[in-house]
């Protein structure tokens, strides 16, 4: 199945948070946070604007973002689960950073 976010929404795959600290200290999935870290994996087509000119999104398919700790609605599609969210949800773009394992 293929889904096509509306608009300026986006859809986000989470990343794996590390498992250890830096000190070497295994965290325990119990005490893990949920990552605020994604790479886009859809986009819609963009907003529109006053004049009902169609707006692209900054962000693309493939970029790996930074966003709020309660940004999105989660949704499970093919057994996956994915954030969407829109597009001013999102902090900001992580350039030059290779990506992690996706949850």
């Amino acid at each position: 199945m293929t889904f096509r976010p509306l608009h300026d929404r986006v859809a986000v795959r989470r990343l794996d948070q590390e498992e250890r600290t830096r000190g070497g200290i295994i965290i325990p999935d119990t005490a893990k946070e949920k990552p605020q870290e994604g790479e886009v994996i859809a986009v819609g087509p963009g907003a529109r604007d006053e004049q009902g000119r169609l707006v692209p999104l900054d962000v693309k398919v493939g970029d790996r973002v930074l966003f709020g700790k309660w940004s999105g609605t989660e949704v499970k599609l093919d057994g996956q689960e994915i954030l969407i969210m829109k597009e001013s949800d999102i902090l900001g773009i992580l350039e030059g950073a290779s990506l992690r394992k996706a949850a």
